[in-house]
C-alpha cells in the first residue's frame, strides 16, 4: 500500500493497526498451491488465527491445520467442516481428542509410544500420522527440538501403533520454520519412502505423507520465489510418491506478508546521546514476533534528511519492550507514523493486553 493511503486509513481507524489485505492473502494461496501442484494445502491456524484470514481461506477451498479446541472452534465460526481439517498437535489430553472427535475431525499425528494409548478408545474412528524429527538447527525456528520421533525410531513407533489396532495413515514431518533450503524436506522424504517401503512389505496401508510447512518469506533478508524454492521438492514427490496423498502445512507463507502494521510515535526522549522513540505498539503486541519467532520486519517511514544512532521501544512499562537498538534514523516527531511490512505471522497470533495496551486493530483491505 502507498503511504498515502495507508494514512487515509490510520486517519480512519487510529494506530495500532494492523491492514490485512485479501488480495496478498489470496495471491499467496494461489502461488503456493501453483508450486506444489497436486499438493493440499493446510493452512496452519496458530500462525494467525484472525476469522477474516480463516473465511478467506475458506473461499479458496483450502483445508486447515489446528492444534487446540480454540482453534476448532474458530472453524466452527467460520462453518468449516470437519473434514477438511488435521489435528496436527502431538501432545494431547483425552478431552482434546474427545473434542476434536466430536467435531468430526478424521487425521491426528502423535510421536511417542505413551500417546498413542490415548487413542484406542477412538480408533475406529480416525488415523493417524506418526510425526518424524527433522533436525534443522540452520532455520528461524527448529520445530523438531520438541516434537516428533528420530527418524531411525519412526518404523518402531509405526509398528506399534499398528499392535495396538490403531490405523496408521501416514508419516508426517517439519523441516524447520522459515526454511532457507528445500533440501531438508528432501532428507525427510529419503526417510519416509524407506519406511514405505517397509509398510508395504508388512501390510500397512500409508496413505498420505504430511511435508509440513516452513516455506520462506522475505523479511529483511529476500528468499527464493516459491516456484523455484518447491521445485526440488516437487520433482522428488513426482518421482518417488506419485501414487501417495501429499498434504503440507503452511502457515507463515500464507499469512505473514498479508499484513501491514502502522504505529506511531507516542513520545520521545534523547538518553545517553540516543534519540529513544517510544511506539505505541511493541513485543507485548504485534512485535510479538520479536521475542517469540525471532523476526525482523521491514520498516518504511516517509521523514529523510540527517541520521542520528536511535532506539526503537514499545508502550509498555516493562524495559524489555525494546524493538531495535542503535538503529539509524531521522529525528522523529511525535505522531509520526511507522509502516512495518510482513507482519501477518506469529505476531497479532502472540500479542497480548499486557498494561492495559489493547492488541492492535484489524482492517481488512482490498
Amino acid at each position: 500500500m502507498e503511504f498515502s493511503k495507508i494514512q487515509e486509513l490510520v486517519a480512519q481507524h487510529g494506530t495500532p493497526v494492523l491492514f490485512l489485505s485479501e488480495s496478498r492473502l489470496r495471491d499467496g494461496y494461489r502461488n503456493l498451491k501453483a508450486a506444489l501442484p497436486g499438493v493440499d494445502l493446510y493452512y496452519a491456524v496458530k500462525s494467525n488465527a484472525t476469522r477474516e484470514i480463516v473465511s478467506i481461506l475458506n473461499t479458496e477451498d483450502a483445508f486447515f491445520d489446528v492444534c487446540t479446541n480454540g482453534e476448532i472452534d474458530i472453524l466452527k465460526s467460520c462453518d468449516i467442516s470437519a473434514d477438511r481439517c488435521i489435528h496436527t498437535h502431538p501432545i494431547k489430553r483425552d478431552s482434546d481428542i474427545r473434542y476434536a472427535v466430536e467435531y468430526g475431525m478424521p487425521w491426528f499425528v502423535a510421536d511417542n509410544e505413551d500417546e498413542l494409548y490415548k487413542f484406542i478408545p477412538y480408533k475406529d474412528k480416525l488415523r493417524l500420522l506418526i510425526r518424524m524429527s527433522i533436525q534443522n538447527p540452520g532455520c528461524l525456528v527448529n520445530l523438531s527440538a520438541k516434537f516428533g520421533v528420530v527418524p531411525e525410531k519412526t518404523w518402531d513407533l509405526i509398528i506399534k501403533a499398528h499392535e495396538l489396532g490403531l490405523n496408521v495413515g501416514g508419516i508426517s514431518f517439519h523441516a524447520g520454520s522459515q526454511n532457507e533450503s528445500p533440501l531438508k524436506y528432501i532428507e525427510a522424504l529419503e526417510y519416509c519412502r524407506d519406511i514405505c517401503k517397509k509398510a508395504a512389505l508388512k501390510g500397512i496401508n500409508i496413505e498420505v505423507i504430511d511435508i509440513g510447512g516452513g516455506f520462506p518469506i522475505n523479511y529483511l533478508t529476500p528468499v527464493l520465489p516459491m516456484a523455484q524454492f518447491c521445485q526440488p521438492i516437487v520433482d522428488y514427490l513426482d518421482r518417488y510418491f506419485s501414487s501417495y496423498r501429499i498434504i503440507a502445512e503452511p502457515g507463515r507463507v500464507l499469512s505473514g506478508p498479508t499484513m501491514t502494521l502502522a504505529t506511531k510515535v507516542m513520545g520521545r526522549s534523547l538518553r545517553n546521546e540516543r534519540w529513544w522513540y517510544y511506539l505505541d505498539e511493541g513485543v507485548y503486541g504485534s512485535f510479538s514476533g520479536k521475542m517469540y519467532d525471532h523476526a525482523d520486519y521491514p520498516m518504511f517511514l516517509e521523514r529523510t534528511g540527517e541520521r542520528f544512532n536511535s532506539v526503537l521501544a514499545g508502550p509498555t512499562c516493562d524495559s524489555i519492550d525494546v524493538l531495535y537498538e542503535n538503529i539509524s534514523l531521522p529525528l522523529l516527531e511525535i505522531g509520526e507514523m511507522l509502516i512495518f511490512e510482513s507482519m501477518g505471522a506469529y505476531t497479532t497470533a502472540s500479542a497480548s493486553n499486557f498494561n492495559g495496551f489493547p492488541k492492535a486493530k484489524i482492517v481488512v483491505v482490498d
